[in-house]
């Protein structure tokens, strides 16, 4: 049986911001955020000219100038979210098409004046600037990060320049990747019967309970990709090689040292992240191997990493979904509890998988204290972790509430704090509550999502550093992308999976490759990691943790990683730090591992 939920599920009700795209509301909004755009400009033009001396008339400017940034800052990330919650949902929807082209060529004289806010705020004497502004003391991170981001800035005719290009040089590579997968149909040949499907469909076919079903999907899913190669292989040309060339022109010594500065770690803590996860590789291929034997396979193919093992399990309806998930957050606080169940009431959650819909699952913030959750629900507990993940995302929106935009910049290194640590206690919750024939099945969807944020992600970061590395030479073939995406794989799951049934195309299929930011993969590591350490000092005091949590989410844009981690005794600039975070995964190995030998 299909674990695709069936219909109807939730969508998500954007009208607390606008009635819709075409109401007088938007527009209205659309036009203020032009206006404001000019007198920024203005305001900015006055900031320039003003002599850097730190009298009454300069702190004045520049109280005004970071409070109309923040302000305008806000306007145009709700109306971005507005417009993206129409495209992410419907990609042939062309009015929300038109908005959001409308708006990438609204924001390009913004992206012009924000490089002159970030070289200004970078030439300010800032010792004596936060002597004199309480505004500065409030945004001094920002302030020390913009100092360093002015050092790596083009000249203002160049940055202007790759300003102007942004739509077609970044964003417009980006629109024609997600515009061209979100539409693909895939013909698919289930007993004996021709149906066409999109692919997000498609993919969640992976964790059907038949093997026969998983493996037609993925030859489906693999000659579909095949079809689409060309243009997609040109989005991730042009991203990449944009990317690089812009990344050197302002002074980084590669895209990597960029990602680091914006992820707000160093490469002394990746490296140590990096090097605990390779020692684990062995544990996460004794898992794939027990769970190979499991499913009475000789080995795993990647199609059948997704597969549902252990028994069949419960059904998890939407409703049920929801409803587990409330009750167990509410078991960390009545805050998350009752924040929980306001989502699900005023219709934040967007979970059925359509045509036209964007793949996967993310959170966005909308306005004020509310987001919006995206995702593709399955019948499967997979989806209630999925569920509980994303309402992390929205909990730490939250907790941003009361900060400026410009104290709300979380890199994704801590983005994904709230999310796990949300996502772990509705795991341990179902752990609990489990009979033991339930209980393996769970063990193996958590170690399926761990090994995915791991195993998976680190080879998507040595394909990345990869990619980089001959796209400063040339054009890569898709050919060269799949052979390299396969090399990847086999680099990190070794004898854990069939080396001749892996997935050439996965660097289609993930999106994270067509951003602007690149290497968007290894803090989704960092943030599980980190997330599992914090959860784990949750157990052992309880009530002192949860007077800090929320602080510490409030105040993940106001320092850089390591020194948040300290906060909490954390050192993770050592390997040792993420060996005790693995080592509660190699625990969950090691269940189940015995479970299925016990079987």
């Amino acid at each position: 049986m299909s674990a695709i939920a069936p219909s109807p599920l939730p969508r998500w009700d954007l009208t607390a911001a606008f009635p819709s795209l075409d109401s007088p509301e938007f527009k209205g909004a659309l036009e203020k955020i032009h206006g404001y755009i000019v007198q920024y400009g203005k305001l900015m033009d006055k900031a320039e000219k003003l002599p850097v001396r730190l009298d009454d008339e300069f702190v004045r400017t520049f109280d005004a100038l970071i409070n109309f940034a923040n302000d305008l800052r806000r306007q145009i990330r709700t109306a971005n979210s507005f417009i993206g919650g129409y495209v992410s949902t419907n990609s042939r929807d062309e009015l929300a098409l038109a908005r959001e082209s409308e708006m990438d060529m609204a924001l390009i004289p913004y992206a012009k004046i924000q490089t002159r806010f970030t070289a200004w705020m970078g030439s300010l004497p800032l010792p004596e600037l936060l002597e004199r502004s309480s505004v500065a003391r409030d945004h001094q991170y920002p302030l020390e990060k913009a100092i360093i981001s002015a050092r790596h800035l083009m000249s203002p005719e160049e940055e202007a320049l790759a300003a102007d290009l942004a739509p077609t040089a970044l964003s417009g590579w980006e629109k024609l990747h997600n515009n061209i997968t979100s539409q693909i149909e895939v013909e698919l040949e289930l007993k004996g019967e021709l149906r066409r499907m999109p692919m997000s469909m498609i993919r969640n076919l992976a964790y059907d309970a038949d093997r026969e079903v998983r493996r037609a999907a993925y030859e489906a899913e693999i000659r579909a990709w095949k079809a689409h190669e060309v243009p997609v292989a040109a989005a991730m040309n042009g991203i990449k090689g944009t990317v690089s060339t812009l990344s050197k022109r302002r002074g980084w010594k590669s895209p990597l040292e960029q990602a680091l500065f914006n992820a707000n770690i160093d490469e002394q803590t990746l490296d140590a992240m990096m090097q605990a996860a390779r020692e684990a590789f062995p544990d996460f291929r004794r898992y794939l191997n027990a769970k190979a034997k499991l499913l009475g396979v000789g080995k795993l193919a990647f199609y059948d990493m997704f597969a549902p093992a252990g028994g069949a399990g419960r059904t998890w309806n939407f409703e049920d979904g929801a409803a587990f998930v409330s009750k167990h957050f509410y078991s960390f606080s009545d805050k998350l509890g009752s924040f929980a169940e306001r989502s699900f009431r005023e219709n934040w959650i967007d979970a059925e998988p359509r045509p036209g819909k964007q793949d996967g699952a993310y959170c966005m913030w909308l306005l004020g204290d509310q987001s919006r959750v995206l995702m593709n629900y399955k019948t499967a507990f997979g989806s209630v972790k999925t569920l509980a993940h994303e309402l992390g995302h929205a909990y730490h929106n939250l907790c941003l509430t009361d900060r400026t935009m410009l104290q709300r910049q979380t890199p994704m290194t801590l983005a994904e704090t709230a999310s796990i640590f949300c996502e772990t206690i509705v795991q341990n919750a179902a752990l609990a509550e489990a009979s033991p024939t339930e209980r393996i099945s769970l063990l193996e969807g958590s170690l399926q999502g761990i090994c995915q944020v791991t195993v998976d992600i680190t080879s998507r970061f040595l394909f990345e550093q990869k990619v980089f590395e001959r796209r400063e030479k040339r054009d890569i073939s898709a050919n060269e992308f799949s052979e390299l995406m396969v090399w990847s794989q086999k680099e990190t799951y070794g004898d854990g999976l069939d080396e001749k049934v892996l997935h050439p195309y996965m660097w289609a299929v993930k999106p994270h490759y067509y951003s602007g930011s690149s290497f968007y993969n290894f803090p989704y590591m960092y943030g599980l990691l980190f997330g599992l350490g914090l959860y784990s000092q949750y157990k052992k005091d309880p009530a002192g943790f949860k007077g800090r949590y929320d602080e510490l989410l409030s105040s993940t844009g106001l320092a850089d990683a390591a020194t948040l981690a300290q906060q909490f005794g954390f050192d993770v600039r050592t390997p040792a730090f993420w060996r005790s975070s693995l080592d509660v995964i190699r625990e969950q190995i090691g269940m189940f591992c015995a479970l299925v030998d016990r079987d």
